[in-house]
């Protein structure tokens, strides 16, 4: 069967390099991002809908009001984000959301199935997977032996990013020209990167780091 594949866009740099990169390969035709009431929510959709107006894929948007719920950090509940101690397992512990991905890789599976998708992809990168488990190879893995049992069709997960730092994945974005100034990677809810928090900070250190001076003036 021909490939026709689902991605996770969250607007931001992983997600959106993942879909530059494999689109052809994959035959990406939709991208499903999720509101659980995370503090860029808005700033995640806008910067979503752009790119995949960009890619020219379908875009949808589901909500999943319970998971802010039984969320209460700085990511999700409001609590003020950590700006020291970054990279650390309690700097980790103050963005997480109980089983994210595998909720929201379980929701595309379900797409998947029901639309004869043959692969999701998300942005899950080497960097990521440093201090979040549902980032990592195992991750992965693991979740592709679920699949083999909860699909009749044997959907596949796949993180073309995996083997990435974000160094690597901004060396990646500027080779093959995919629109950086429209990822929107923040914690915070603002127009632009606030340039202070984790992921801002990774992103600008990547940038830094491949000399992408002009896009450290556009994002932040």
């Amino acid at each position: 069967m021909e490939n026709k594949s689902i991605i996770l866009l969250s607007g931001g740099l992983d997600s959106l390099v993942s879909l530059g990169i494999a689109k052809e390969e994959y035959n990406i035709k939709l991208a499903l991002t999720f509101d659980y009431g995370q503090n860029p929510v808005k700033q995640e959709i806008k910067s979503s809908e752009k790119i995949a107006d960009y890619y020219g894929i379908k875009h949808k948007v589901i909500e999943l009001p319970f998971l802010k719920e039984v969320t209460n950090n700085s990511f999700v509940g409001g609590k003020e984000l950590p700006t020291t101690n970054l990279g650390t397992k309690e700097s980790a512990q103050a963005v997480w959301v109980p089983n994210r991905n595998g909720l929201f890789l379980n929701i595309a599976c379900s797409f998947a199935e029901a639309g004869n998708y043959t692969h999701i992809l998300f942005g899950a990168n080497k960097s990521e997977g440093k201090t979040f488990p549902d980032n990592s190879k195992d991750f992965v893995n693991a979740i592709n032996g679920s699949f083999n049992y909860s699909t009749m069709k044997g959907v596949k997960v796949v993180a073309p990013l995996i083997n990435y730092d974000k160094i690597d994945i901004v060396k990646v974005a500027l080779e093959h020209k995919i629109p950086l100034e429209l990822a929107y990677s923040c914690y915070a809810d603002r127009e632009k990167n606030c340039g202070r928090c984790e992921s801002c900070r990774h992103l600008k250190k990547a940038l830094e780091a491949n000399k992408a001076y002009n896009y450290i003036e556009r994002l932040f």
